[in-house]
C-alpha cells in the first residue's frame, strides 16, 4: 500500500506519476488519511472530498512558484502531502508537531496561514496584484467551500476581483461545493448553488449558444466575442456597435439577451460581477478537473472552477455522517467509533440542556448560531423550538446584529458562538449592541485552550476584547453546577451580556460551595492567610489543586471564585487587598488586556500596597498540542501555579 505515494518526497514529485495512475494515487492518498487520521485524530471528512482537487491543482500547477490558498485549511492535508511531508503525518496536530491547518512557517508551498473562514479569496487577491506589479508569471489560485462563502468576506473578495478583470489578469477560484460547511449549509446562497447542481452544465450551455452566436455573426472571433458577451452582459455593450453584426441581427440578439440570460441565471452571479464562471466539474474526476484547471490557467482575468464533490468520499462512514467525521478523535478506521467515549458532560452539553429549559420558561428566548448548530449544542434548541432557532451561516457578524435587531424588538437572542470566532464580530459587538445596551447573551464557548487546533482557534483573547467595551457584562463559571445558574441570570439581565466557558468535560468539584449569583459580585471559596488567589472560570480547578499542594508544604492560601469579569467585584478587592500581602490572578487569557491587569488598575488606583502575581497567556500565540501540554507551557497549570507563588513568596 502506498507505492505512488511513496514516490511523493517533494513538491512537484506528482508530476512524474503517469496519468492512468491518478486514480490509483487517490485511492492510496485516502487509505492514508484513513490510517493516520484514526489514530491522531483531526479533520478527516473535508480532505476526503478533495483529494482529486488538490491532486489536480498539484498536476497542473508548480510550486512553490505558483501558489494556492485554501480556505479555512480544514481541506489541507492532502496538499501537505503532495508538498513531501508525509512521514511527518504521525505527529499530526501534536505538540511540536505537523499543524493540522496550513502554516507559513512549515513549507514554502504554504502561501497562506489560514484557519478561519471565508479568507481565501481576499488573501489570493493580494498574491496575484502584487504578482502583478512584480511582473511576475505565476497562478494564484483560491480554494474555497460552499459554507465558506457564505461569508460576508468572501463577497468583498468577489467584488473587488474587478481590478483583475479591467487588467485581464488571471486568478482561479475552485469553488469545492460538497452542500456543507461542518454541518449543513443554509441561506440563499445554499439555495442558490443547489438550484445550479440541478441544471445542465453552465459551460456546455455557453458552448452550445456560442455555436449558435457564430452562425449569425459574421466576422472573426472577436465579433462573436463580443457578441457574446453583449448577451451575458445584459446590455452594457451595446450590440449596434460590434462589427459584423447587422442590425436584424443586433435586434434578435437584443431580444433575446433576456432570456438567454435567464438560462445561463444562477451562473450569471459571477458572471456580473466580472467572473468568468466554469462548471458544472465532477470534482472526483481527476481529468476533468486537470483539463478544466489548464483551461483556467489560459484565461484573461479571473474564473471560478465550480466542482462538485462530496465530503467524506472514499470512506463509507465519514460519507454517511460527514459532520462526524469533519473534526474527529482516534477512532477505529474498521468500525468508524470514536475510540475515546466521552464519560462526563461536556460544557456545551450543559449550555445546551439549560437553554432548552429556559427558553421553555421564557417563549422570548431565542437561539442563533453561525453555521455550528452541532458544536455549540444547539442542535437540542433546534429540535424542541425550530422557530425559534437561527442559522445563519458563516457570518458571525450578521449574526451578532441580527441578535440586536430581535433585542431591540423585544425578544431574547443567545447567540452561541465560538471564542475565536465571535472575534470576526467584535465592531458589531460593540456598535450596535453595547452603546444600544441591548439585552443579547453571548454564550461564549470554546473559550480558552482548545488543544490540537491550534493559533487559529485558541480562545484566549476573549477577556480582553469584551472586557473595556461599556454596558458589557462578563461571566465565567467555575464548574458545571453554576453554569445553569448563570444563564438564568443572563437571561434576566436587561443588557449586553456574555459567558465563556470552556471545551471539554465540566469540572464537578467546588459543588458545594453555591451562592446566590448577583451582578458584579465573587464568591469566596477558602479563606486563608498571606496569599489568595483569584480564580477565572474554568481554570478553577487547576487553581484548587494549587492550594491543596500549597497547603500540603505548609502554606495557607485563599482562593475567590471570580465569576463576574466586567464588572469588577471592586468591594472584594478592597477586602482582600487589606487581608493579603499577595494578590495571585490566574486565567486562561491573554495577559494583555486580561483580569490580571484590570486587578492591577485596581490597586494601584487605589494605592494599594499588595504584590500582586498575575499568571495567563504571556505575548505570544499558542500552538496545536493538548490542553494539558499547552497549560504547562503557559505556567498555569496546578504545579506551575505553586511554584510561581511559592517563588514570589520567598
Amino acid at each position: 500500500m502506498g507505492r505512488l505515494l511513496n514516490k511523493i518526497k517533494e513538491p512537484n514529485d506528482i508530476k512524474r506519476i503517469s496519468p492512468k495512475l491518478y486514480p490509483i494515487l487517490a485511492q492510496e492518498i485516502r487509505d492514508f488519511l484513513i490510517d493516520h487520521v484514526s489514530q491522531t485524530g483531526g479533520h478527516l471528512a473535508s480532505n476526503l472530498g478533495a483529494v482529486e482537487i488538490t491532486m489536480a491543482l498539484h498536476i497542473c500547477l508548480h510550486f512553490p512558484e505558483d501558489k494556492v490558498v485554501y480556505d479555512v485549511g480544514h481541506q489541507s492535508y492532502v496538499h501537505k502531502l503532495l508538498t513531501g511531508r508525509k512521514d511527518e503525518f504521525t505527529s499530526l496536530r501534536q505538540k511540536d508537531g505537523l499543524c493540522g491547518f496550513p502554516k507559513r512557517c512549515e513549507s514554502d508551498c504554504d502561501v497562506f496561514g489560514t484557519g478561519h473562514s471565508s479568507t481565501s479569496i481576499s488573501a489570493a487577491l493580494g498574491l496575484a496584484v502584487a504578482r502583478d506589479l512584480e511582473q511576475k508569471e505565476e497562478t494564484i489560485a483560491a480554494v474555497i467551500g460552499d459554507g465558506a462563502l457564505s461569508g460576508g468576506m468572501a463577497y468583498e473578495a468577489l467584488n473587488n476581483l474587478s481590478i483583475l478583470r479591467r487588467e485581464k489578469k488571471n486568478m482561479i477560484i475552485i469553488l469545492n461545493d460538497n452542500k456543507m460547511s461542518i454541518s449543513e449549509n443554509v441561506g440563499g446562497m445554499s439555495r442558490y448553488l443547489n438550484d445550479l447542481r440541478s441544471r445542465r452544465s453552465y459551460s456546455e450551455f455557453k458552448e452550445n449558444v456560442e455555436n449558435e452566436v457564430k452562425k449569425v455573426v459574421i466576422g472573426k472571433d472577436e465579433c462573436v466575442k463580443l457578441a457574446m458577451s453583449a448577451i451575458l452582459a445584459g446590455g452594457h455593450i451595446l450590440i449596434d456597435d460590434i462589427p459584423g453584426v447587422g442590425k436584424s441581427v443586433a435586434r434578435t440578439l437584443k431580444k433575446s439577451k433576456d432570456s438567454i440570460k435567464q438560462l445561463f441565471i444562477p451562473g450569471m452571479l459571477f458572471e456580473n460581477m466580472g467572473i468568468t464562471y466554469y462548471g458544472l466539474v465532477n470534482g472526483h474526476d481527476i481529468y476533468e478537473l486537470i483539463h478544466a484547471i489548464n483551461r483556467a490557467k489560459q484565461h484573461e482575468g479571473p474564473i471560478l472552477i465550480h466542482a462538485i464533490t462530496r465530503k467524506g468520499m472514499g470512506y463509507k462512514y465519514a460519507e454517511k455522517n460527514p459532520e462526524k467525521f469533519h473534526g474527529i478523535g482516534p477512532f477505529d478506521k474498521e468500525t468508524g467509533e470514536v475510540l475515546a467515549k466521552k464519560t462526563k458532560k461536556t460544557y456545551t452539553d450543559i449550555f445546551a440542556e439549560s437553554l432548552v429549559e429556559l427558553a421553555r420558561e421564557n417563549k422570548k428566548v431565542v437561539a442563533i448560531t453561525a453555521a455550528m448548530p452541532s458544536g455549540t449544542g444547539l442542535k437540542a434548541f433546534k429540535k424542541h423550538y425550530p422557530k425559534r432557532f437561527f442559522d445563519v451561516g458563516i457570518a458571525e457578524e450578521h449574526a451578532v446584529t441580527f441578535a440586536a435587531g430581535l433585542a431591540a424588538q423585544g425578544m431574547r437572542p443567545v447567540f452561541a458562538v465560538y471564542s475565536s470566532f465571535l472575534q470576526r464580530g467584535y465592531d458589531q459587538v460593540l456598535h450596535d449592541v453595547c452603546i444600544q445596551k441591548l439585552p443579547v447573551f453571548f454564550g461564549i464557548d470554546r473559550s480558552g485552550l482548545v488543544g490540537a487546533d491550534g493559533e487559529t482557534h485558541q480562545g484566549i483573547f476573549d477577556i480582553s476584547y469584551l472586557s473595556h467595551i461599556p454596558n458589557m457584562v462578563l461571566m465565567a463559571p467555575k464548574n458545571e453546577k453554576e453554569m445553569p445558574a448563570m444563564m438564568k441570570f443572563a437571561l434576566e439581565y436587561n443588557g449586553p451580556i456574555a459567558m465563556k466557558y470552556p471545551r471539554g468535560s465540566v469540572y464537578d468539584g467546588l459543588s458545594e460551595y453555591n451562592a446566590p449569583i448577583e451582578l458584579g459580585k465573587s464568591e469566596m471559596i477558602y479563606e486563608g492567610q498571606d496569599v489568595v488567589i483569584l480564580a477565572v472560570g474554568n481554570i478553577m480547578e487547576e487553581c484548587e489543586k494549587a492550594v491543596q499542594l500549597l497547603k500540603s508544604q505548609g502554606y495557607n492560601p485563599g482562593l475567590v471564585n471570580i465569576r463576574f469579569i466586567r464588572p469588577m467585584d471592586e468591594e472584594m478587592l478592597h477586602v482582600l487587598s487589606k487581608k493579603y500581602s499577595l494578590i495571585v490572578t490566574v486565567e486562561e487569557n491573554q495577559l494583555i488586556g486580561g483580569y490580571g491587569q484590570m486587578v492591577s488598575a485596581f490597586l494601584h488606583k487605589n494605592v494599594c500596597k499588595n504584590q500582586l502575581l498575575t499568571l495567563g497567556i504571556s505575548d505570544y500565540f499558542v500552538r496545536h498540542a493538548t490542553v494539558n501540554e499547552q497549560r504547562e507551557e503557559a505556567g498555569i497549570n496546578a504545579d506551575s501555579i505553586v511554584k510561581s507563588i511559592i517563588d514570589r513568596m520567598n
